[in-house]
This record gives structure tokens, C-alpha cells and sequence, in this order.
């Protein structure tokens, strides 16, 4: 059983909650990611460290309701507590002096990005943050990002907040005045897959933390089979990052709605339940 000792509301759908876990806090880094179960009955579902306190022993998690399980999640609160936590898990992020990084964020992707970039800029990196979401109130982490970035680049779909466009609107403005070294996407499948075709184009190379279904995160199920390169590889013990330009992102949008149905199903049984 591991405690929760504190939550914060960054929307309505996205919540924080930082986790007692001292060995995990103590042997984290950026890039590794934890598999939570809610309850005893509560399915298994990754999610990536967002940051840890090693002194309070605790770590952070960004969690968004979509299903069941993060709906229950995001239910608890302080004082309460969760089945387990297992991890930390998959590979950290391969941090070095590269020159000028870009971190790609869209969504709650800000919060697994957050580790990275400063773990980046700690390694002298110039470090530029772009930050994108549907509208203002979707944008999370800003301030904690400015601290560990040289720049934050905003961007909504709607221009309610920084300027208006897509996350690839703001990551080829940078391109297109200054040398990139690397760039860095963590977000939905779709806007990794735009990021990387961006990317591409312009030989900037890019890593994307992948973020597919999981069981039991070491690499046993296959349920977070991948093809890099045309290789099969599993995110959870091979991951989570990889080459963005080798995924084949198209199938893994496919596997990761194979279930949709059920879960919607699922879903909709679970609010009658609570109703």
C-alpha cells in the first residue's frame, strides 16, 4: 500500500498526486515510469514519473481521466491509499550534451517531459520548451518548465493562451531560425507521429517516449509490442523512448485502440455504478 500525501487540481480532468515511494524516489530518473494498481481488483496501468522528493519520499504522478482506473485514481486523495506502485521501470533518457534541445510536449505530456528537460539543461544544453494544448486551461506545468528551459513556447489550438496553432507550428518556428540538435516529443500518438514526420523532414533528430498499452511491464505480455525500424520491441523493457523516426506509428495507434470498445463499455457500466 503506498500513501498518498498530496493532490492538486490542474484541470478539472488532470490531477497530481505525489506518492509515498522512498526506494523509487531515491532510484528514479528521467524517463522511467511506474505501473500503479488502484485497488486489489484494479487493472495495471503505467504512468511516468513526473518527479520525486527524495527527502519527503515521495513521487509525482500527473494522472488524466479517461478510464476506469485513472478515474478511480484521480478519485483518491490525500491520506488515502493506492494498491501498489511497481518501478521504477524501463529505461532512463539518454541525457548528454547534445547543443540545443527541444522538448515537444502536448497535454499531460508536459509532466514526464518536465524530469527530462532539466535533466538536459543540468547538462548544459540549451533547452527550448514547447508547450502546446487545445486552450489555456489545458496547459500544465508552465511556471516548473520555465524554471528548467531557456525558452517556453506556448501554443493552443484555439489561441486562447500563447499563440495559435499546433505543437509542429511551434518546433519548426525554432528549426527554422537556429541549429536543433535534438528534439525530444512526449504526448498523444497523433502528435508525436506529426512531430516526427516534421522532424524528418528537416534531418533534426527526435526521440519519442511512447506511451502504448502495458500489463505487466517487463516485457512478457507483448501487450506494448511495437515496430521500430521493422523490429518488434516492447516499450516496457525497451522503452519507453525510441527513435521517432523509425516507430511505425500508424500501427501503434491501431493496437492502441484495439480494446476501445470494451473500455468504452466498461466505462459507461462503471459511471452507472456510481450514479
Amino acid at each position: 500500500m503506498n500513501l498518498i500525501v498530496n493532490k492538486e487540481y490542474f484541470s478539472e480532468n488532470v490531477v497530481r498526486l505525489d506518492i509515498e515511494a522512498p526506494l523509487i524516489a531515491k532510484s528514479r530518473k528521467a524517463g522511467h515510469f511506474v505501473i500503479v494498481r488502484v485497488d486489489e481488483n484494479g487493472e495495471r496501468i503505467p504512468l511516468t514519473i513526473a518527479g520525486s522528493d527524495l527527502e519527503k519520499g515521495t513521487i509525482t504522478l500527473v494522472v488524466q481521466k479517461i478510464g476506469v482506473s485513472s478515474t478511480k485514481l484521480c478519485a483518491l486523495n490525500a491520506g488515502d491509499y493506492v494498491a501498489d506502485v511497481v518501478g521504477p521501470l524501463g529505461k532512463a533518457t539518454h541525457i548528454e550534451n547534445f547543443g540545443t534541445v527541444v522538448c515537444a510536449c502536448g497535454g499531460v505530456g508536459t509532466a514526464p517531459m518536465l524530469p527530462i528537460a532539466e535533466a538536459m539543461k543540468k547538462a548544459g544544453n540549451k533547452v527550448i520548451t514547447v508547450l502546446a494544448a487545445r486552450t489555456k486551461d489545458l496547459i500544465i506545468l508552465e511556471e516548473q518548465m520555465r524554471k528548467v528551459s531557456d525558452e517556453v513556447i506556448i501554443m493552443t489550438d484555439d489561441g486562447s493562451y500563447g499563440t495559435k496553432g499546433l505543437v509542429t507550428n511551434g518546433v519548426e518556428g525554432v528549426i527554422n531560425r537556429e541549429k536543433v540538435d535534438l528534439c525530444v516529443t512526449i504526448g498523444p500518438a497523433i502528435m508525436m507521429k506529426f512531430v516526427s514526420l516534421l522532424t524528418k523532414k528537416y534531418e533534426v533528430p527526435t526521440v519519442a517516449s511512447l506511451n502504448t498499452i502495458m500489463v505487466d511491464g517487463t516485457g512478457m505480455c507483448g501487450a506494448c509490442r511495437v515496430s521500430i525500424g521493422g523490429e518488434t520491441k516492447f516499450v516496457c523493457v525497451d522503452g519507453p523512448e525510441f527513435d521517432a523516426h523509425q516507430v511505425n506509428f500508424d500501427e501503434m495507434m491501431m493496437r492502441m485502440g484495439a480494446y476501445r470498445e470494451q473500455e468504452q463499455a466498461t466505462f459507461a457500466k462503471y459511471k452507472e455504478s456510481i450514479k
